[in-house]
């Protein structure tokens, strides 16, 4: 009870959670999950507690963590590699970056651009995360969610990826299944050093922060679109814009929720007057009463 969630967070921020839960497998997930409907109490879905905002008021109800009870992953040999393709079946507690050594140790070919994305396989399924081109459903078969009381399996075409977007708003993510070809292992293994060297060198890791803040209103850059904006190093409180990478805020020490907050709303308040652009969020705002407007 009253669990902090800037203990569960990465940008640690966060107010307390009503009730805090961490499920022992699928099926306590889908008995909590029934049990909670059946209450009418609501529930918030926290994965690794990156890419989100938590309020400084907390969180109602109940956050359920996958972590460490949905964390396995199996592993299906194909009959005559390399000529047919491997299928990998993960759990949504599953952080990414253990998804993409898992793979490469195997050598398995198709995610090793999306190291050192920070969050679970759950999380970065629903938002459809990528990088250099790549994104996580490129080698998605199915999706498996609670829906209706009960397990089903979701298509890749049914979940609609997009740019940082899928049909997953209230379903919870319990696996995926992924179609891997054979790949070489150390090609991999200098494309995965070379991800999280790039990271290192051009994103604020030194501080806590969500990752990034705005989505690319593509062809543009929001990075970009901020700094032009002269925003960079802009503080408000303890939470200010990266001098290192405009597109994250980073928590100095303390900041408080709502700080965070001022930043997002001025850095697109700042571009929209300047570009005519509106920037999205990509951070998800949890327990706040209103929107960014």
């Amino acid at each position: 009870m009253n669990e902090m969630m800037s203990r569960h967070t990465s940008f640690c921020i966060g107010g307390p959670a009503d009730l805090y839960a961490e499920p022992n497998d699928k099926n306590d997930l889908l008995a909590l999950l029934i049990f909670l409907q059946e209450q009418n109490i609501p529930f918030t879905m926290l994965g690794n507690g990156s890419n989100v905002l938590v309020s400084d008021n907390g969180l109602r109800g109940v956050v359920i963590n996958l972590e460490n009870g949905l964390n396995k992953i199996s592993y299906e040999n194909a009959k005559h590699p390399p000529l047919e393709d491997n299928f990998v079946v993960v759990e949504s507690g599953v952080m990414l970056n253990r998804f993409v050594d898992f793979c490469i140790q195997r050598e398995l070919k198709g995610v090793e651009m999306l190291a050192g994305i920070p969050g679970t396989i759950g999380g970065a399924i629903r938002m459809n995360a990528g990088a250099h081109g790549g994104e996580i459903s490129d080698c998605i078969v199915d999706v498996e969610v609670i829906r209706d009381k009960k397990f089903q399996t979701v298509t890749k075409e049914e979940a609609q990826f997009q740019y940082r977007s899928s049909v997953f708003h209230r379903e919870v993510i319990v696996s995926a299944r992924f179609q891997l070809p054979r790949g070489n292992k150390e090609e991999m293994s200098v494309v995965r050093k070379e991800m999280l060297k790039k990271r290192n060198a051009t994103q604020p890791l030194d501080f806590p922060n969500s990752g990034s803040v705005f989505k690319n209103p593509k062809p543009l850059f929001a990075a970009k679109l901020i700094e032009e904006c002269g925003l960079k190093g802009m503080r408000i409180g303890n939470a200010g814009i990266s001098e290192k990478h405009a597109n994250f805020i980073v928590n100095l020490g303390n900041a408080k929720a709502d700080d965070v907050l001022s930043l997002m709303k001025l850095a697109k308040k700042t571009v929209k007057e300047k570009y005519n652009v509106d920037m999205e969020l990509e951070v998800k705002l949890l327990g706040f009463q209103k929107n960014l407007e």
